[in-house]
């Protein structure tokens, strides 16, 4: 008898697990129905592509796949899967977890430190998730870690995807001037803080919520990119009316508008 290939199957996505997930996550009411039926075939392939695993001891349901593959597609609707090609697994942990940190400064000292993280995209390796943050309202870490992956796509973290020529001068022009600016609005935010105000606490927050991103934005250019994403998908017109020519150029780039949702 002779030997048969099967080709491994797309997992098919349920319909009312779909539904509620589009419901409860509303990052896609700018898509045409045809839109999202491209987003609901990307999911599929995603999902045979990909492994999502739970770590301790969290489990992985069907509902908690198809939430990370929608908010993972959701930016490469219109650029396909292959920024991604440079990972297979994603571990989802119950809650924030530890990372220890090891950072040698310009003096040669050695600084250790541990950090509770929500996210975070391994260059070359997977993608981990905290659950109760990728099921937050008003942010999205699953956009942001896999905006990173995009980041990286042409080998370094600077906050430009692989684009050339013409293109990726424009798109580094546009990065570093809306970069620039909110690092200068971060200073005066902080300048205005009262001396009394703790700023690594809740009581700084109202000076901190006139930012139009996380502070966390002013980290780097590629946290700025990876931030920036996040809002282009969940406060679209705040991004916009900050930096107009920066929305624009995210907006080329993911060939979406989220404002028309």
């Amino acid at each position: 008898m002779p030997l048969r290939w099967f080709a491994r199957r797309r997992p098919q996505i349920d319909e009312s697990l779909w539904q509620s997930t589009l419901t409860q996550y509303p990052l896609a009411g700018h898509l045409s129905t045809s839109e999202l039926g491209q987003l609901r075939n990307l999911c599929s392939e995603f999902l045979h592509r990909k492994t999502i695993s739970g770590a301790r001891g969290f489990e992985i349901n069907e509902q908690v796949r198809i939430t990370i593959a929608f908010q993972a597609c959701l930016p490469v609707l219109k650029l396909g899967l292959a920024g991604y090609d440079d990972f297979v697994e994603i571990i989802v942990y119950p809650s924030q977890f530890r990372v220890p940190r090891r950072i040698v400064d310009e003096d040669g000292l050695v600084h250790e430190s541990v950090e509770d993280l929500s996210g975070e995209a391994m260059d070359g390796g997977p993608i981990v998730l905290s659950w109760p943050d990728v099921q937050a309202d008003d942010t999205n870490v699953t956009i942001h870690e896999f905006v990173h992956k995009l980041d990286l796509a042409d080998g370094e973290a600077d906050g430009i995807p692989a684009l050339s020529g013409p293109r990726r001068r424009r798109w580094r022009e546009n990065l570093h001037t809306a970069y620039e600016h909110f690092c200068d609005a971060l200073d005066a935010i902080e300048a205005a803080i009262p001396p009394d105000v703790d700023p690594e606490t809740e009581h700084a927050d109202p000076w901190f919520g006139r930012l139009p991103l996380d502070p966390y934005a002013a980290v780097d250019p590629a946290e700025f990119f990876a931030v920036c994403g996040e809002a282009f998908f969940v406060t679209p017109h705040r991004l916009a009316q900050a930096y107009p020519a920066w929305y624009r150029e995210l907006s080329e780039f993911f060939g979406q508008d989220p404002r028309n949702r």
